[in-house]
């Protein structure tokens, strides 16, 4: 049996199969014990959705920052928003993992398991 990489439902970063899965592999979904506590929610779909609503406001082709979209989904004027940061680069992780986004730094496309530093996000080609 082979066992190919999976997204984890959480985070959205990439599960490398492991042999003690072996045997229950199919029923794997999270990448680490902190993503099963912290299955994704309201807000996390929030997220999502700010995202996808500000890229479609965008002209073809044009990127936001994450923190567009932390700052869309807190709505307050103080610096609350800081905290929706890695909740809303998961967000990102999990809409490339579905075909909707891609993730750029310095205007090329990167795996979003391991970029680290800033990043863009972009409706992808096929979508926009």
């Amino acid at each position: 049996m082979t066992m190919d990489s999976k997204i984890c439902q959480s985070c959205g970063r990439v599960i490398e199969p492991r042999k003690k899965w072996a045997r229950n592999w199919e029923e794997i979904r999270y990448c680490s014990q902190r993503c099963r506590r912290r299955r994704p929610g309201r807000r996390d779909r929030e997220l999502e959705s700010a995202i996808l609503g500000l890229l479609a406001r965008r002209k073809g082709g044009a990127t936001i920052c994450p923190s567009e979209a932390a700052r869309a989904c807190y709505g307050e004027s103080d610096d609350g928003w800081r905290e929706l940061m890695e909740p809303a680069r998961c967000a990102a992780r999990r809409l490339v993992a579905r075909g909707e986004i891609d993730i750029l730094q310095r205007g090329r496309i990167v795996d979003p398991s391991t970029a680290c530093g800033p990043i863009r996000l972009r409706l992808t080609r096929e979508s926009s």
